[in-house]
C-alpha cells in the first residue's frame, strides 16, 4: 500500500461543473497517481495554471486535509441545489493502493449521503466493497477503455488492473447498487487494435455506459480515419445498449457528420 505525504488546505470544495453529464462536483485530492498519458486533461489544466509544476508532481497526490470541515460548511449552502455530487472530475477518489485517499472519499460520501444528497463516483482504482453500506441512490462507475493490461501499463501506469476494476464494480451491482462505465477516452486503431464489443460484453451488467473519443492527442489526429472510426464505434455502443436495455450517453464531439 502507498500513503499520501503531502497535504493542502482549500477555502472551498463543492462547485458547479461544466461537464456535460455533470451537476455538482468536489475534488478533495490534488494530482493523481494513475498518471494517465492519453494525455490527461486535468493534468494539462493544472500545469497550465501553475497549480502543479510537472508530471512528477502530478503523480504524487496531495490530500485536502480540511475536506470534511468544508463539507460541513458547504453542504447546507448547496443542499437544495445539488441533484447529484460527483467524485471526481480532476482527480480520482479511489486511487489504486492509497487507503488514506479511499478512507477520506468514503467518509465524504457518507457525510454527503447523510444530508440526503446522492453521489456519483468514477475511478480507475478499485471500488471498496464497503460502499455497499452507503445510500442505494449512489452511482458507482469505473473507467475502462481497454481490456489489455499492456495498454494499461503504457497509458494508465498507476491504475488498477482491468479485471480488478470490473470485479469491484460487479460486486456493487450484485448487491443492488447502480453502476456505470466510462469508455473514454477511447483509443483509435493506430494506438491499439481491439474489439469494442469485447469491452461492452465485459460490463454488460452495468446500468449505464458513457462513450467518448480521445482528445488533445497527436496520435489520434495522425489517424486519418478517426472521424469515421468514432462514428462506427459510437453506433456499436448505441446498438449494444439498446439491445441490452442499458442507458447510454455519447460525449459531445464523438459522433460527427
Amino acid at each position: 500500500m502507498k500513503k499520501v505525504t503531502s497535504y493542502i488546505q482549500r477555502k472551498s470544495l463543492i462547485y458547479k461543473t461544466g461537464v456535460e453529464y455533470g451537476d455538482y462536483t468536489m475534488n478533495h485530492i490534488l494530482g493523481c497517481s494513475h498518471g494517465c498519458k492519453y494525455p490527461c486533461y486535468a493534468f494539462m489544466l493544472k500545469k497550465r495554471f501553475g497549480i502543479i509544476k510537472n508530471y512528477e508532481d502530478w503523480i504524487c497526490p496531495s490530500i485536502v486535509e480540511n475536506t470534511l470541515d468544508l463539507l460541513d460548511k458547504e453542504i447546507p449552502k448547496y443542499k437544495d441545489k445539488i441533484k447529484i455530487l460527483h467524485l471526481c472530475f480532476t482527480t480520482d477518489p479511489f486511487m489504486y493502493q492509497y487507503e488514506d485517499i479511499a478512507e477520506l472519499s468514503f467518509k465524504s460520501i457518507e457525510k454527503v449521503n447523510a444530508a440526503g444528497i446522492k453521489c456519483s463516483v468514477l475511478t480507475k482504482g478499485i471500488l471498496p466493497q464497503a460502499l455497499n453500506k452507503l445510500s442505494s441512490d449512489n452511482e458507482y462507475g469505473i473507467t475502462l477503455v481497454s481490456l489489455s493490461e499492456e495498454y494499461v501499463e503504457r497509458y494508465e501506469p498507476g491504475a488498477a488492473p482491468v479485471m480488478d476494476r470490473i470485479e469491484s464494480l460487479r460486486y456493487l451491482h450484485n448487491h443492488g447498487k447502480k453502476t456505470w462505465v466510462s469508455i473514454e477516452p477511447y483509443p483509435t486503431p493506430n494506438i491499439i487494435q481491439q474489439d469494442l464489443t469485447e469491452i461492452l460484453n465485459a460490463v454488460e451488467f452495468a446500468d449505464k455506459i458513457i462513450f467518448g473519443r480521445t482528445n488533445y492527442s497527436k496520435e489520434i489526429t495522425a489517424y486519418k480515419e478517426h472521424k469515421r472510426f468514432y462514428n462506427e464505434q459510437t453506433q456499436i455502443v448505441i446498438d449494444f445498449c439498446e439491445e441490452n436495455n442499458i442507458s447510454y450517453h455519447i460525449k459531445e464531439g464523438t459522433l460527427t457528420e
